[in-house]
């Protein structure tokens, strides 16, 4: 007895550490993403760039990342691959020396392209082993993936604030360092990940005994299907299209209404992404306790009051409310990938690669869009526009109810 009870505990720690170690990487893989639309100020002085030619590095990024992420997803739920784990921060690194050396607007897209290569490569894997290591505890082990992420997208402004808009394009070789290292610990998560499917494979073979496992789920209609995951989508748009807007463009309005430097907007954006840290890690044990379409509700509707303050706003009070949107807006996207992957268990890779696919799709080409719009009409045009964005979250209510579940 003792003996088994010592041989589970060695597992739910390897687990633990396995999860601890895609949260890390997608911290610094996040990291190095995010600090391409959050060097815009940078790119804008050295190359003279329009705001429709950053939209379009955005665009790049993001649209890579979106393309291919459902295809990972899709292969790695056919046959995993543990080897694209430090495989997709090779790109990234190669993406990060390019940033560094660029000199032309191609070399900003091409390099772009490599970031979003190497993310269209992490999600889905680094979701799909998080799943693996959660046990009944999917909301809480997904936002310790997702609050990885976040941190990343959190110090992403403060690393272009302090190191790269004070040193020049040339900083961005320190960020080869977060590739580096990420190779190292992905590496090691790999290991876990082919020993897990071993026992996996191993455990499938036997034959099935009754036990105390989950109920099953209600069957539910492709029609209903499809039309849940309508909904999901449709609240993605209108999270990750404000966050484009906040995230890229934010900064030049922060800076033009206040008369502030670009360096202390950056700050504010820093405030953004680090209440949505802490609003990821409590989303995933709240919906764990309350429900998944409660938090999901509250996650969007319930930004809209105060993005719709924040242009009118003074340069502290902005600080306060970027924090309560931040809190609340980041803390339901960990809910949905789980909402969706409960809706289809048997596609987990293919449902984590769609939706992490298609907020990166969401937010590129959002940036295309908003930064060709501030071309032709103003900034302050286009931040207030945005602040509608999460009005769509009320569409929330036509989700199915779903069980809380003690994690």
């Amino acid at each position: 007895m003792a003996q088994a009870t010592l041989s589970k505990m060695q597992i739910n720690s390897s687990a633990n550490w396995a999860l601890a170690g895609v949260s890390f990487a997608h911290l610094l893989n996040d990291a190095m993403q995010t600090v391409v639309p959050s060097a815009f100020p940078l790119f804008q002085q050295t190359m003279q760039l329009s705001f429709a030619q950053m939209g379009w590095i955005a665009f790049t990024l993001n649209i890579t990342a979106s393309v291919l992420q459902p295809l990972v997803g899709y292969m790695s739920d056919r046959k995993p691959m543990p080897i694209l784990l430090p495989g997709g921060m090779l790109f990234s690194l190669i993406g990060v020396l390019g940033l560094a050396l660029s000199s032309e607007l191609w070399m900003l897209l091409a390099s772009a392209a490599l970031i979003g290569i190497g993310s269209s490569i992490l999600h889905p894997e680094s979701s799909r082993v998080a799943h693996m290591a959660a046990g009944r505890g999917r909301g809480m082990a997904q936002s310790i993936f997702q609050v990885g992420g976040n941190t990343g997208q959190a110090i992403a402004p403060l690393l272009v604030a302090f190191i790269l808009l004070p040193h020049g394009q040339r900083s961005f070789l320190w960020l080869m360092g977060f590739a580096l290292i990420g190779i190292f610990i992905q590496s090691f998560v790999s290991r876990w990940y082919r020993d897990k499917l071993a026992e996996t494979r191993i455990r499938q073979q036997r034959p099935l005994k009754s036990s105390g496992a989950e109920p099953a789920a209600r069957p539910v209609s492709r029609g209903f299907i499809a039309f849940t995951m309508g909904i999901l989508i449709l609240l993605l748009f209108s999270k990750f299209v404000y966050i484009a807007g906040m995230t890229g463009y934010y900064a030049f309005y922060y800076a033009d209404a206040y008369d502030l430097p670009l360096s202390q907007a950056q700050i504010c954006l820093f405030i953004l992404q680090f209440a949505g840290m802490v609003g990821t890690l409590l989303g995933g044990p709240l919906a764990d306790r309350y429900g998944r379409k409660p938090m999901i509700w509250f996650s969007i509707a319930g930004t809209a009051p105060f993005s719709l303050m924040l242009p009118y706003a003074g340069p502290v009070l902005s600080m306060v409310l970027c924090g309560i949107i931040g809190l609340i807006l980041m803390s339901g996207f960990s809910v949905i990938i789980v909402y969706a992957q409960e809706l289809l268990p048997r596609h987990i890779g293919t449902v984590s690669g769609l939706f992490f696919g298609l907020s990166f799709g969401m937010a590129g080409l959002g940036s295309v869009v908003l930064g060709s719009l501030i071309d032709v009409t103003s900034i302050s045009f286009v931040i207030k526009l945005c602040s509608f964005l999460p009005l769509l979250g009320v569409c929330a209510v036509f989700l199915r109810k779903d069980q809380p579940r003690t994690a």
